[in-house]
């Protein structure tokens, strides 16, 4: 039986969690509220913990059976990752991406949630809460862009262009060190370089055909499950640089978004000298 899940009521939660939890603490976070946790790149804050659980609770009322998978959570416990690839409805949640943005006071963070079935991505939702938009992806249903008004607009990554007129983003700190001087030098080559430290930011912004690839080697779920359905039902192509299908349950190993598969071979060869 497909699994059922209601795309609407998971993004208007996604609306109501940021207006009751997130905003409000926006450039307003009380002193403490904002704590390191595996580096000082690696944040959280209470409004991160508030959204979380506030998301949490409501999908847990509503879909009883789901597996539930937070970013905060998983910091925690990281066991509740185990069954990702098994649980027959999953949701992946990270409450506030681009944290480090968020407590500085910029503009560039956004809430992620991925609904997962036995492991493979089956529609995600990027959200922004300060342009009260969302990018939205179904399986086999394509990717578009929902504003506050209900209106909809169909996404579709850039076409094709020359390594020269290519912008994208090349994440290459947790690449092995072996691996880094290739990237770099490659990096040299493209049309322009971006970071914007907010993978939700970033998936939208290729997803709508603003860029031309993405480079990333650590691969929480929580980062990178929705905004994969999103490119691929937009009509990029995106693999694990290796090869394989990416899949939530694979934490690193380096993972390549492209335009189409063509460029994502040219892409490989050029960044990494692999055929």
């Amino acid at each position: 039986m497909a699994v059922q899940f209601d795309i609407e009521f998971i993004n208007d939660l996604l609306r109501r969690v940021a207006k009751a939890e997130i905003l409000p603490r926006f450039r307003h976070l009380a002193a403490g509220a904002v704590r390191i946790k595996s580096s000082p790149l690696d944040l959280v804050t209470d409004a991160d913990v508030a959204a979380e659980v506030m998301i949490a609770s409501e999908l847990r009322a509503r879909y009883p059976r789901a597996l539930i998978v937070g970013e905060e959570a998983a910091a925690a416990d990281p066991h509740v990752l185990d069954g990702l690839d098994s649980a027959d409805l999953a949701f992946v949640v990270d409450p506030i991406d681009g944290t480090s943005n968020f407590a500085a006071g910029m503009g560039l963070f956004g809430v992620i949630l991925a609904v997962l079935a036995q492991g493979e991505v089956v529609a995600g939702i990027i959200y922004d809460p300060l342009a009260d938009d969302s990018a939205i992806a179904v399986k086999g249903e394509g990717a578009w862009r929902v504003d506050a008004l209900g209106r909809r607009t169909r996404l579709q990554v850039a076409a094709l262009a020359p390594f020269e007129a290519m912008i994208g983003t090349l994440s290459w700190r947790y690449f092995p060190l072996e691996q880094r001087p290739s990237i770099l030098a490659a990096a040299t080559g493209f049309g322009g370089n971006f970071d914007f430290r907010c993978a939700a930011q970033q998936y939208r912004l290729m997803a709508s055909g603003n860029c031309h690839f993405m480079l990333y080697y650590r691969l929480m779920p929580w980062d990178h499950a929705a905004g994969y359905l999103l490119l691929r039902e937009a009509g990029g192509y995106a693999a694990m640089l290796d090869g394989r299908e990416y899949r939530p349950s694979i934490l690193e190993g380096g993972y390549l978004c492209a335009t189409d598969a063509d460029s994502w071979h040219s892409l490989r060869r050029l960044l990494l000298g692999r055929a």
